[in-house]
């Protein structure tokens, strides 16, 4: 049983940047436990400890609210498509603002990365300038000492 499983852009980490994946099951339960085999972590990050789909985060079964279908209970069939989405609104630490404090921390590490980088760069590049002016310099002695 082929069942499409739309992926968002948040937890692409875990289908290798797939937009789209395919699994199989008879309810919302038994697909999430299949694409976990074969994407690891994506099923931790749409259920929670007890066992329920995370508040965060909504699924819907051929543009049904899975909430108002049986949650992780719903019924499959071979065909279906599942989108998964992440709420837009909730609380602070919902699916997306993990997400965004995730890419707010890499943007910031590779801005300090930049930064000394460029600063190691500016330090090289007057080094060089000061080795090239002593250079010319002694090369002036020379010329002024031998004329």
């Amino acid at each position: 049983m082929a069942i499409e499983v739309r992926i968002p852009t948040i937890l692409r980490s875990h289908t290798g940047g797939a937009k789209a994946v395919e699994g199989s099951g008879d309810t919302l339960a038994d697909l999430l436990t299949n694409l976990d085999q074969a994407h690891p972590g994506l099923r931790g990050r749409l259920i929670t400890a007890e066992g329920a789909l995370h508040r965060f985060v909504n699924v819907y079964v051929n543009d049904e609210d899975v909430r108002f279908t049986g949650a992780l209970d719903t019924k499959l069939s071979d065909g279906d498509t599942v989108t998964i989405l992440p709420a837009v609104a909730g609380g602070a630490f919902g699916l997306a603002a993990a997400a965004a404090i995730g890419q707010h921390r890499a943007a910031v590490a590779a801005a300090g990365r930049h930064s000394a980088a460029a600063a190691a760069g500016r330090h090289s590049a007057a080094v060089a300038a000061s080795r090239h002016s002593a250079a010319v310099a002694a090369v002036a002695r020379r010329t002024v000492t031998a004329g």
